[in-house]
């Protein structure tokens, strides 16, 4: 029942002897709830074994204050997923553990590689038992750790994972504890954030910044694309897996649109504001008469906000949203399944009935939500809805970390903008442009963003033939009217 797109998981690491370190990541993890709700998991290292605890569920109904306490330690990495691949079962959550002969570590993994079935074909793995491409990413370490026989210590570790992460191909953040050491790296494209956070005592890891804050972190910086930084008693050094040619920054831009918390920052642009100028960029480009512009909760009311500012058509709240529902609900019927929709979101009809309103939306996907939204608002006695998004139809599938990998699926991949109105009974929609959606990005002009699922421009070429065929010739406008 849940349309939105799902991004695969958030990560956390910390440095930090002498301090509760898995109650800290327990609460790191809360902050990255929202990028994945099917499971999550803690592995400590006490200096001598490494312990993990992981199941399948939310954080706070994994974890209570006896299971953070068995897990006791200096270093400790963090996991919240959904799966975009594997299955969503126990075997899959994460961090993933291995013991390698001298060593042993544990992994956690935020996007998808493209060449997972190669990796394990070279492994002489079967790939559909083994599950994850983090499994194969934690196995292709494993065995450089027991081929090569290094040394033992920290060292080892990074040197033997700077030797495999040139064999990897795809979107991923990765941190990766070690007995004595603390790891994180991002592929060469940046696809997904990582930032860098400092304690009193000790040094922090985690996907968005409103982690470092929970913990008391202090922001340094986002860890650049194709950077390694190693954590340990002597701090933090940087290194360079990759050679220069292969840093291609393309960061996600599904993570301004909607996956990233909008108290964070992200190429030193706070979320928030850009999703307040991607509004102010529609109701410039889209403009229609109204009583009141209205947000689909919860990611699109800064951009509700924004396109109310500039319009001077006032805000108002058209939905209550149920913060205790999970993503997904039982309903056994279509009629139940219809209203269902509403224990999600349920509509203010005194902000409603009678009038004009403008829908904010962040993205249509494959709409399937979207519809009931919009009869919803209908029933509520809306005069007039015109739907405004503000991103561009979304046409190609994403392999870099985003569960949109079956084009079929794809309502504007195979629909036009104005076949799409039809289906959603708006009186008008329109989609905010590539070139504005940019600009409200990053004003000084940036082009340093993924638009693959946007435009069909894949910065990490995909080893598949089943992208789909081109969109319909017709219509391809981005605005569509009664």
């Amino acid at each position: 029942m849940d349309d939105t797109p799902k991004e695969s998981c958030g990560v956390f690491g910390l440095y930090a002897p002498g301090s509760p370190v898995s109650h800290m990541v327990y609460l790191g993890l809360f902050a990255l709830q929202h990028r994945g709700q099917e499971a999550a998991g803690i592995a400590v290292c006490d200096g001598d074994k490494i312990w993990v605890d992981k199941d399948t569920g939310l954080v706070s109904t994994i974890f209570n204050d006896r299971r953070l306490h068995t897990l006791q330690g200096d270093i400790a990495i963090g996991h919240t997923r959904y799966s975009t691949t594997g299955s969503g079962d126990w075997s899959n959550c994460q961090p993933v553990y291995r013991d390698a002969g001298q060593h042993q570590f544990a992994l956690a993994h935020n996007g998808n590689l493209v060449n997972t079935a190669a990796l394990a074909a070279d492994l002489g793995l079967d790939y559909d038992g083994l599950g994850s491409d983090s499994s194969v990413a934690a196995e292709l370490l494993a065995r450089q750790l027991t081929t090569t026989r290094p040394a033992t210590g920290s060292s080892a570790l990074v040197e033997a994972f700077i030797s495999v992460l040139p064999q990897m191909s795809g979107a991923y953040s990765f941190v990766l504890l070690g007995s004595g050491c603390l790891v994180g790296v991002r592929d060469p494209h940046g696809v997904r954030p990582l930032f860098l956070g400092k304690l009193d005592n000790g040094w922090v890891l985690a996907s968005e910044t409103p982690a470092l804050d929970v913990v008391g972190a202090t922001v340094v910086r986002e860890i650049e694309p194709g950077e390694m930084v190693v954590i340990t008693d002597s701090g933090v050094e940087s290194r360079s897996p990759f050679p220069a040619e292969a840093i291609n920054p393309k960061l996600c831009s599904f993570e301004f649109v909607y996956f990233a918390r909008p108290d964070g920052n992200l190429m030193g642009h706070n979320v928030h504001r850009v999703r307040q100028r991607m509004g102010e960029a529609l109701a410039r480009q889209s403009p229609v008469a109204a009583d009141a512009v209205v947000p689909i909760p919860e990611s699109s009311v800064p951009g509700a906000q924004g396109y109310a500012h500039e319009s001077g058509i006032p805000y108002v709240d058209g939905f209550v949203k149920n913060r205790y529902i999970g993503r997904t609900f039982i309903a056994p019927t279509q009629e139940l399944r219809r209203n269902a929709v509403k224990i999600k979101l349920n509509p203010i009809k005194e902000n409603i009935t009678g009038k004009r309103l403008v829908v904010v939306e962040d993205s249509i996907i494959r709409a399937t939500t979207l519809i009931e939204t919009m009869r919803m608002l209908r029933d509520a006695g809306a005069a007039e809805i015109h739907l405004r998004v503000l991103s561009p139809p979304y046409r190609w599938p994403c392999w870099y970390g985003m569960d949109t990998t079956d084009r079929s699926r794809l309502v504007a991949a195979h629909n036009t903008v104005e076949q799409i109105r039809q289906m959603l009974g708006a009186d008008s929609l329109a989609y905010l442009e590539i070139e504005p959606m940019l600009e409200a990005i990053s004003p000084t002009g940036t082009k340093k963003l993924c638009t693959a699922c946007l435009t069909g421009d894949y910065p990490i070429p995909v080893p598949r033939n089943d992208i789909g065929d081109k969109i319909p010739a017709a219509d391809q406008s981005v605005v569509a009217s009664r």
